[in-house]
């Protein structure tokens, strides 16, 4: 569904996720400040997703600080029908991602905040393993950056200047490269 903004062209419909919520806290000379900090993830549900941190002294205001930032930060991933390509670990800080393709019918089997940005971007078969930091902002992260590595047999047979026969074995099937020309 396409809604008309006052402010710029057509956009689509976007999924939003609240990812996290914590109360924040600055040490000044009268006290202490609190604020909120809220993590939320965006994506179109066909593959561009993006992940934004804000911070506000209500939630509603950290939300839409986060939600605008995300937006603003939508990158592009590559995908094969309802999962990824080929497997891909990813990793920010100390939190580690490894997510593999799953079969047609399988589901999103991940953690939270990984099923999140998996969801965002409109993945609905895949297996993932959540390694060391379990944070929720850098494992969200992590699962970024593995997706943003992802790379289809179109895009490195065009990095390198060679055929899509180059790759595929012979005698592989055809629906393993479908619609392309090799």
């Amino acid at each position: 569904m396409e809604v008309q903004s006052e402010t710029g062209p057509a956009e689509q419909e976007l999924i939003e996720r609240v990812i996290n919520i914590k109360r924040v806290s600055k040490v000044v000379k009268g006290g202490k400040r609190l604020k909120l900090s809220a993590s939320v993830v965006v994506g179109d549900g066909v593959g561009r997703v993006g992940l934004g941190h804000g911070k506000a002294s209500e939630v509603a205001a950290a939300v839409r600080k986060a939600t605008a930032r995300a937006k603003k930060d939508m990158v592009l991933v590559s995908t094969k029908g309802r999962t990824i390509p080929h497997e891909v670990k990813g990793k920010y800080g100390a939190s580690r991602v490894l997510i593999r393709p799953a079969a047609a019918g399988t589901g999103l089997i991940a953690s939270t905040h990984v099923r999140a940005v998996l969801e965002a971007a409109g993945l609905r078969d895949a297996l993932s393993k959540t390694l060391g930091s379990r944070n929720p902002y850098n494992t969200a992260r992590a699962t970024i950056e593995a997706l943003f590595s992802l790379r289809t047999i179109d895009q490195v047979a065009q990095c390198c200047n060679k055929t899509i026969g180059h790759y595929v074995a012979r005698g592989a099937k055809v629906e393993a490269v479908q619609g392309h020309a090799g």
